[in-house]
């Protein structure tokens, strides 16, 4: 299995609309396998596919306390929602950085797992966020769309600001 890079806001290619998969088989697997090592290394709990500059819908995530229950959701669509709910979320593109975002407390999904069979599940709390949060990344969308452009623009300079420093804190050890 291999660690897989992140890709980080602002990098244009977070952008990207991701296809549905049609192609279901061992390198789809094998991808599956290396997101889920990555998002546990990162550690986060949640990574679409979009995140690691492959542009296809598939995401992972593991909400469990233990780290113990992965899942993979391929070609996800949410079928139902109810209820509105207001979370503090991150995301491994904009790391470091939290705000609350307004999303449906419960939904539901049909989706396809790494065999290509349709599923159909019913999520509430940190699960309904997170799958809703990686969705977002498959259509293109950060969860700092959620904030006033001020604030978006806030988050933008800050994290460039943590580049330059770690950037030049590497360049003075070397």
């Amino acid at each position: 299995m291999t660690l897989l890079t992140i890709l980080e806001f602002p990098d244009p290619r977070l952008r990207t609309k991701a296809v549905p998969v049609t192609r279901f088989d061992a390198a789809l697997a094998r991808l599956a396998k290396d997101m889920l090592e990555t998002m546990y290394a990162a550690p986060g709990i949640g990574l679409a596919a979009s995140q690691v500059d492959q542009h296809i819908q598939m995401l992972v995530l593991d909400v469990s306390e233990e780290k113990n229950a992965p899942m993979v959701i391929i070609n996800p669509r949410i079928v139902a929602s109810e209820g509105r709910e207001t979370c503090q979320e991150g995301c491994l593109s904009v790391p470091g950085i939290f705000a609350d975002v307004e999303r449906a407390e419960r939904i539901r999904i049909e989706a396809q797992d790494l065999d290509g069979k349709t599923f159909e599940l019913d999520a509430d709390g940190l699960l309904a966020v997170c799958i809703q949060h990686e969705m977002d990344h498959l259509a293109g969308k950060l969860f700092v769309d959620y904030l006033s452009p001020l604030k978006r623009d806030m988050v933008r300079k800050k994290l460039e600001k943590q580049r330059r420093h770690a950037d030049s804190t590497l360049t003075a050890s070397a």
